[in-house]
């Protein structure tokens, strides 16, 4: 199939590989135990679709489609397999016959795998690398440039993660009361990654879209599920208001081509008040508290106070620096160091950032925010060529083709 036709398909497989892979894979994860044969026959569902939808034409319902088909791969395999006896009747039954057995405190395929992925068992980077890919259905290269690792680096990690479950017999389950707080940080990272992935896509070569609205809906999905269970953590209702107040800006943040707006161009008559309303609502329940708080509502706050600035020349910088500093005793990494200095840079002025973030270049020289802040701090200092030589090394670290037009055309105005 060529031309409309196949565009069609393409569309669709691409919409229903952000929007249904984590449900398929989740859906699966669940009724056969199995990581690795609910991957691979998620997989091989949707390469089936390419044949089958550029033959047969998009069914009216491509995730209904897709979980049915995937379903029969997994059959197959474990027929192929020799399974054992029990688990091979399991996978027969297409249908539950009796009542499910208890799975936890909400009953939602994707928190259970979710758990199942971030379990303590494993160290915490392949926590947050195995539900990227699980949950997130991003790919192991996507995955590998968040990491700022190679991509076969990143595939033996999750490889491993996916055999120490098995190996471990991991349980697929919502954890009970008791085990939650051990398990807070690493799915909260894990969400946060997620909700990051859908701000700003890590490549568009695939056709992906710079901005992945599918992604951070079911990253703050998840994140409300988990406040269900944990309603009194300050850190849970802290990444939801961030999330929140972040994605309330989405759809002032491309323009009518597709461009990328930054924060201080976008028209905050677009932003979505009812989402700011609720993130806003959120950071004051947990500043009445009095409890300290923690990374994640740091954040929070320092978004409160861009949205809550009528204009970006109305943005007390005073109080985000001032934030910015609280949230460096909790958490003193270089993109929380770099982030600082971009509000350091307004209050005392871009050399003075500049020099906070020369510093940073060895932690994250393959971090294309840090060649962007500081081509950006370079070009307001008229140090015109270092800052034409910073946008290079940003654009070269992003695959993004919005954000490499975006920071082409900086660079370009930059003479």
């Amino acid at each position: 199939m060529t031309g409309a036709a196949g565009d069609e398909v393409a569309t669709a497989l691409a919409r229903a590989h952000r929007e249904e892979w984590a449900r398929v894979v989740a859906t699966l994860a669940r009724r056969y135990g199995d990581l690795d044969l609910a991957e691979e026959a998620a997989a091989e569902a949707f390469a089936t679709a390419v044949e089958r939808w550029s033959a047969d034409g998009v069914p009216p319902a491509p995730g209904g489609w897709l979980t049915t088909t995937a379903h029969r791969k997994a059959i197959d395999r474990l027929r192929r397999e020799r399974v054992r006896d029990d688990k091979h009747r399991e996978a027969l039954v297409l249908t539950d016959a009796g009542p499910p057995a208890p799975t936890g405190a909400v009953d939602d395929d994707r928190l259970r795998l979710l758990f199942t992925c971030c379990h303590p068992a494993l160290a915490m980077p392949a926590r947050v690398a195995l539900t990227l890919r699980m949950v997130g259905g991003l790919t192991v290269g996507e995955i590998a440039h968040a990491f700022m690792v190679q991509p076969t680096t990143m595939g033996q990690r999750i490889t491993r993660a996916k055999a120490k479950i098995a190996q471990a017999r991991i349980p697929y389950r919502v954890p009970t009361a008791q085990d939650l707080p051990a398990r807070r940080d690493g799915v909260l990272a894990v969400l946060y990654l997620i909700f990051n992935e859908g701000y700003l896509a890590s490549s568009t070569d695939d056709g992906t879209q710079p901005i992945r609205p599918a992604l951070t809906g079911e990253a703050i999905r998840l994140v409300r599920l988990l406040r269900q269970l944990l309603p009194d953590d300050g850190e849970v209702a802290g990444l939801l208001a961030l999330m929140l107040l972040v994605e309330a800006r989405r759809l002032a943040r491309l323009d009518e081509d597709g461009g990328l707006v930054p924060l201080p161009a976008q028209d905050r008559t677009r932003w979505d008040r009812r989402l700011v309303a609720e993130g806003h609502q959120l950071v004051r329940e947990r500043l009445v508290t009095g409890e300290p708080p923690g990374r994640y509502q740091v954040l929070a706050a320092i978004n409160a106070v861009h949205t809550s600035a009528p204009s970006a020349e109305a943005t007390d910088w005073a109080q985000v620096l001032a934030l910015y500093d609280q949230l460096v005793r909790i958490d003193r990494s270089p993109v929380v160091l770099l982030n600082r200095a971009v509000a350091l840079a307004e209050v005392d002025g871009p050399q003075v950032a500049l020099a906070a973030v020369e510093p940073l270049r060895d932690a994250l020289d393959r971090y294309r925010a840090f060649h962007a802040t500081r081509a950006d701090l370079l070009r307001r200092l008229g140090r015109d060529d270092e800052a034409r030589a910073a946008y290079d090394a940003a654009i070269g670290l992003t695959d993004n083709a919005a954000e490499v037009a975006f920071l082409v055309e900086r660079r370009d105005a930059t003479r």
